[in-house]
């Protein structure tokens, strides 16, 4: 069994409130959301003041919630050095090389784009010049 201060870090919650608050907090945006509907449908004014103590204390707007920003164990960047050199030298090589074959690609990519609107441009200034040499066409109709 978890205790309070193994489940949420840093001060424990003292009241009801705040408990939930901390609850609620842990299980996300959603858990939220859904409490203030539940809120809405059971006593409309208690969905109304979750409502607004969620946008008043900016949790409606939070990109993430608390539990999401913390860091849970080393976060690994494809750059950093693991301690190994003969690993790290193969892993530079690696990227070196598929850096390359993206910038190779992108590059056939623009010439493919290039050729591409080539062709159409070449294609539309060939119908133009059928279009002027028909007679009658022109002329209207």
């Amino acid at each position: 069994m978890t205790t309070m201060s193994e489940t949420y870090p840093g001060p424990s919650p003292s009241g009801w409130f705040a408990k939930s608050e901390a609850w609620l907090d842990h299980k996300g945006k959603g858990a939220w959301i859904a409490v203030m509907v539940l809120g809405f449908i059971f006593f409309w004014p208690v969905g109304l003041a979750l409502l607004a103590y969620m946008i008043w204390s900016k949790r409606m707007f939070k990109s993430s919630c608390r539990h999401k920003s913390r860091s849970h164990g080393r976060r690994y960047s494809p750059y950093s050095s693991t301690g190994n050199s003969a690993f790290d030298a193969y892993k530079a090589d690696t990227l070196r090389r598929l850096e390359q074959e993206q910038n190779d690609f992108e590059a056939f990519l623009e010439r493919l784009r290039e050729a591409k609107d080539k062709a159409e441009f070449d294609q539309f200034i060939d119908e133009r010049a059928r279009k002027s040499d028909e007679p009658g066409d022109a002329a209207g109709a």
